[in-house]
């Protein structure tokens, strides 16, 4: 019983997702989420009281899906800077493949004034890019200007960019063009000898995004 009503929950969760990214938080009535998954109002609001608590987990599980892939690039040995540049290829190709992460970001725009959410997939993004600059930083990986609010501010808008073009742009050119973003930022962010040591095209990791995620 328990193990069926999880499964009803998940597929709430992914119905959800699904109306969030593709309608946007105020036309993704618990009415069609409902009816995506086939099931009545009443079930849905036996597992979520609200159409903002049901946000909520969505937020939830797309943090939670970057958090993964993290843990996952960081036990395979890459060091910090290299995870920060994998970070943005996987919400590049995530953005336009998985709308778990795609709903998170809508709703964290589009409910902006509302009461700090359980989580918020911008500020769980600003959380791992402070953490992973603190530890390029103490593993002295960084120039000075790359450990400052500055580098942790450009990135984190770093977001907002890809949110607003991953769908406008053909994947393989906005790929080159975040490759030569990082180009870039390498130079600002890392000693100048080190800079040629990090890869800024897509990882291969990213091959199969539900694996990575």
């Amino acid at each position: 019983m328990q193990a069926r009503s999880e499964r009803t929950r998940r597929k709430l969760i992914q119905a959800g997702a699904r109306q969030f990214n593709e309608h946007g938080y105020a036309s993704a009535t618990l009415g069609r989420i409902a009816a995506d998954t086939g099931l009545t109002k009443g079930a849905l609001y036996f597992h979520f009281a609200s159409k903002e608590v049901l946000a909520d987990a969505v937020q939830q599980e797309g943090s939670a899906r970057l958090v993964e892939f993290l843990r996952r690039r960081e036990e395979s040995g890459a060091p910090p800077v290299q995870v920060l540049i994998d970070m943005t290829h996987w919400l590049s190709r995530a953005l336009r493949e998985d709308p778990m992460v795609g709903a998170g970001l809508r709703i964290a725009h589009e409910c902006a004034d509302r009461e700090p959410p359980v989580t918020d997939f911008y500020r769980a993004w600003d959380r791992e890019v402070l953490r992973l600059l603190r530890r390029a930083g103490e593993a002295d990986a960084l120039r000075a200007a790359g450990r400052g609010e500055g580098a942790a501010t450009l990135l984190w808008a770093m977001v907002c960019g890809l949110a607003a073009v991953a769908k406008a742009l053909p994947a393989e050119e906005l790929n080159q063009r975040l490759a030569a973003s990082w180009d870039l930022l390498l130079t600002v962010l890392v000693p100048q000898d080190e800079a040629a040591r990090y890869r800024t095209h897509a990882p291969d990791v990213l091959g199969d995004l539900a694996e990575a995620a």
